[in-house]
């Protein structure tokens, strides 16, 4: 460790400290016992403060430096296995507070239905980051069996926090949630590199740029380091300033889009003799809506009141949100003659609905689906969510952990069953749409794959965050989505029964939006898609190259500096 100021712990050596950084550097590095567990699980939580609805990014410039030492602090064991455990130790405690203090509202889905679900809240709130900030701790074993005394060490921090992030992504059935490249995109400006490299990519740029004030205390390779970290902020945001500057938004001619946010409480949505009021609250915001956008104008003679004129100009699709028809649509006519005389000639209504197919053996399946509904009040098309919430929608393991009383969410036997493809749906005079119902539209590569053969104009993302109430969740959620359809380049319509419900352009950049918990709708003009994105077309092949060229190079500088050192 002669390299680095104030590193020179190992034969009863003294630190060295030279100015604040290496002073600072050199008492994280030596801090013991439960002084250095609270600064690791501080450290991590103080990253959380980079994501939405904080979004102060100047947060990770203090946490991921205090991971570096930290990790450079962590001495040699007298076995290879208790080696292996403290560098484990040091990024799961990092995780367990990033997770912790980025996912403690999923905790408040439990109190939807206290009675069934409060027992729970634990997991929720602490089982689940336990297990995500695995993660994390494979990332530091991975980056420590190459960690040398130069600042080129973050290097391969960066990779193996990307590798990991990147096994997120699918690991399980994956959750991406809160991925570290989410730190360096609070804006649309800086949301345009996910467009080149995707998140897995911009997770490694994150790690290595939120990490280099680390190499401040360093001497060897201090200047080349720094010098890189600050070439690759000036790339992120110019090339996130070009982008836009260079394409301006662009919109379909003659389509328009309704997003309707009814605001219904989701405990209301547990109560089967609500349904009706639920249904016709849905109708009564949606009715509004189309009020506000009937032109005034004056009658033929120029003179008296002004009139409405009723027909339609543009083709206009109504957006309803997940689970916005609280029942089986095909079981209730009396609700498809309702929709029939609430959609209008020139509409179409897309709608979250369950709904149901029986299976040749008895029985019925219950599917999460999005339905799109001419103005006759037909049903022409649907999809159904392939991606399910575990817990949440099914219950892996059911026949064994039902024993122990554990149940979805959803409190519906069986849970839902999984849709078998994602693809566009065709409309007639509009450009196509890809449905992506809740958590679907956090997995850019499955999207990705999805829309390769036949690419849609844009994106409705149906959701219900109503389970999260006023917290971070629903601000997280939007931004994930919002990275998803930037990295395809791809409108969003997103459509939230509490919010926040949010039309953009392909770049990121908001039409319009509904603050969480307001009631309304969006009366926007529907935004034109951007050509394909190197993201859309090569998927994660970018991600992959430059997770390769890192670990190389990394490699390679502490193979020549041990041999050196030899």
């Amino acid at each position: 460790m002669r390299g680095r100021v104030g590193t020179a712990i190992s034969h009863g050596d003294r630190v060295v400290a030279r100015g604040f950084v290496e002073r600072l550097a050199g008492r994280v590095m030596l801090l013991e016992g439960a002084r250095r567990i609270v600064l690791t699980l501080a450290a991590g939580a103080c990253a959380a403060l980079a994501l939405p609805p904080v979004d102060f990014p100047a947060a990770a410039f203090v946490a991921f430096p205090l991971l570096v030492w930290l990790l450079d602090g962590v001495g040699a064991r007298p076995t290879l296995t208790r080696t292996l455990i403290a560098d484990f130790a040091v990024g799961w405690l990092f995780g367990f507070g990033y997770f912790v203090a980025g996912l403690w509202w999923l905790g408040s889905a439990m109190l939807v239905n206290a009675a069934a679900f409060a027992v729970f809240i634990p997991f929720a709130v602490l089982g689940l980051p336990a297990i995500l900030a695995i993660y994390f701790g494979l990332a530091t074993v991975l980056a420590r069996r190459f960690w040398g005394d130069t600042a080129f060490r973050i290097l391969i921090l960066a990779a193996s926090f990307a590798l990991l992030e990147y096994l997120r992504s699918f690991v399980l059935t994956g959750f991406p949630w809160n991925e570290i490249g989410v730190l360096a995109a609070p804006t649309p400006m800086l949301m345009q590199s996910v467009s080149l490299i995707g998140p897995h990519g911009l997770s490694l740029l994150a790690v290595f740029v939120f990490a280099a004030p680390a190499v401040l205390a360093d001497r060897r390779h201090r200047m080349p380091v720094l010098t890189l970290a600050v070439l690759l902020v000036i790339a992120h945001v110019g090339y996130g300033y070009y982008r836009l500057a260079a394409h301006p938004t662009m919109f379909v001619d003659g389509i328009a889009v309704s997003v309707v946010q009814a605001n219904i409480a989701q405990s209301d949505k547990f109560d089967e003799a609500a349904a009706q009021a639920i249904f016709a609250r849905q109708i009564a915001v949606t009715e509004k809506g189309r009020e506000s956008r009937r032109p005034a104008v004056e009658n033929e003679r120029g003179a008296g009141a002004a009139i409405l004129d009723t027909r339609p100009r543009t083709k206009t699709l109504i957006v309803w949100p997940e689970s916005s028809l609280p029942f089986v649509l095909t079981e209730r006519p009396e609700a498809v003659a309702r929709l029939a005389e609430m959609i209008q000639p020139g509409e179409t209504l897309i709608a979250g609905a369950p709904r149901v197919e029986p299976m040749a053996s008895g029985g019925e399946r219950v599917y999460n689906s999005v339905l799109v509904i001419d103005d006759n009040g037909e049903i022409v098309d649907a999809r159904d969510k392939v991606h399910l919430v575990p817990f949440g929608e099914y219950l892996p393991f059911e026949r064994y952990l039902a024993r122990y009383g554990i149940m979805n969410l959803t409190e519906m036997p069986g849970g839902f069953s999984a849709g078998t493809e994602r693809r566009p749906i065709a409309l007639d005079g509009a450009p196509s749409f890809l449905p992506l119902i809740c958590y679907e539209v956090i997995f850019p590569s499955e999207i990705a794959a999805s829309a390769a053969a036949d690419r849609p104009g844009f994106i409705v993302n149906d959701t219900n965050d109503g389970w999260f109430g006023m917290t971070p969740g629903p601000y997280q959620h939007l931004r994930l989505a919002e990275l998803s359809a930037v990295a395809l380049g791809l409108p969003l319509v997103r459509a939230a029964n509490t919010g926040i419900s949010v039309v953009t352009d392909p770049y990121g950049r908001e039409i319009d939006a509904l603050a969480l918990g307001a009631t309304g709708t969006i009366e926007a003009r529907l935004p034109a898609a951007a050509e394909p994105t190197p993201y859309s077309r090569l998927r994660n092949l970018p991600f992959f190259g430059l997770l390769a060229a890192t670990f190389v190079f990394g490699v390679s500088v502490w193979l020549y500096v041990s041999r050196q050192t030899d």
